[in-house]
This record gives structure tokens, sequence and C-alpha cells, in this order.
């Protein structure tokens, strides 16, 4: 076991690591560390299981990235924990945005019509205006005001000075005669 006062002698196995990639040097450096990083990141916020992660990630990138210690810069031990910080960093940041599902039903766009729906549609909707001049400028008046506006028949009524039953004749018979233009059932 390495003693804490002992900086240089950690140093020198992160050399050893970063120059020959030492697995020795490295086995010592990761009982040395793993759990005191483990430590600092609860003591950041992590939970148990996610600093053990952020642990042994820590460790995987001092081992890939050992070639990049310069111990003029650094200590082994301050860069061992920046590198710590950072990923738990990188965590909360992940946390806090989650990853992109392409699958999400927000983000997919609608599927193009086909082109026979298309036609259908404008078919129908040219059915729809010779039918609407077909009606009586009373009954495409109820039309209107029911479908295009929104109003209520009460309201309808009300704002024409006509009796509720007179409303709701007209809209009833426009509908009729619409359906009929449609090519459906009277």
């Amino acid at each position: 076991m390495i003693q804490p006062e002992a900086p240089v002698k950690l140093n020198a196995l992160m050399l050893a690591v970063a120059q020959t990639q030492d697995r020795a040097a490295f086995a010592a450096l990761f009982a040395h560390f793993a759990p005191r990083i483990k430590g600092y990141l609860m003591k950041l916020g992590a939970g148990a299981a996610l600093a053990e992660d952020l642990a042994q990630e820590a460790m995987l990138t001092i081992w890939r990235k050992a070639a990049l210690f310069d111990p003029a810069r650094a200590s082994a031990a301050t860069w061992i924990f920046t590198i710590a910080r950072n990923l738990r960093i990188d965590a909360i940041r992940r946390e806090r945005r989650p990853d992109f599902d392409p699958n999400d039903p927000a983000l997919v766009p609608d599927e193009e019509p086909s082109a026979d729906s298309v036609l259908m549609r404008e078919d129908d909707d040219d059915k729809l205006r010779a039918a609407m001049t077909a009606l009586s400028p009373e009954q495409v008046q109820v039309i209107q005001m029911s479908f295009f506006a929104d109003k209520p028949h009460s309201q309808i009524a009300s704002e024409l000075g006509l009796p509720l039953g007179t409303v709701k004749s007209r809209l009833r018979l426009a509908m009729v005669r619409i359906r009929v233009a449609m090519g459906g059932e009277s």
C-alpha cells in the first residue's frame, strides 16, 4: 500500500504507466486511488453506484491517457482527481439533458399522404364546395356559424334572431343535402 505522504512515489508510478504501460504500477495506483475517488465523488453528491461507476471510468481514463500526464504541471493526485471531477460534471450534464430519442413521437414527422389519398381529398373538397353552393343562403350562413365559427346553436339562434328549432332544422336539412351531394345516403 502506498503511503499518502509519498506524492513523489505516486508521480513515479504514474510516469511508469505513462511511459511503459506498467501494469504493476497501474495496479498500485488503482489500489490507492479508486476508493479515494469513490469517496470524493460521493462527497460531490454522487450516489454510491454512480460514484463506483465514475471511479472505474476515471481509472480507465487514467490508463488510456497516462501519456498526457506531466509532473511539471501537476502531481499525480491532482491530475487524477481532476479527471474524476470532470467525469462527475459530465454525468450531471447527462442527467440534466437526456439522450436524444429518435423514436420519440414528438420528433417523428408525420408520414406524407399517398398520392391517391391526396387526390381523393381534393375530389371530396370539390364535392363539398359544389354542395355548399347548392344550399340556400340561410343554410350556408348557419353552416358557417356552426362549423367554421364554432358557435353553439343557441348563440346562432340569438345572433340571427331565429328560434332554436329553426336553426337546428336548417342545419339538419343542409347536412342532408351535403351528404347526398358527397355521394352518401340521405
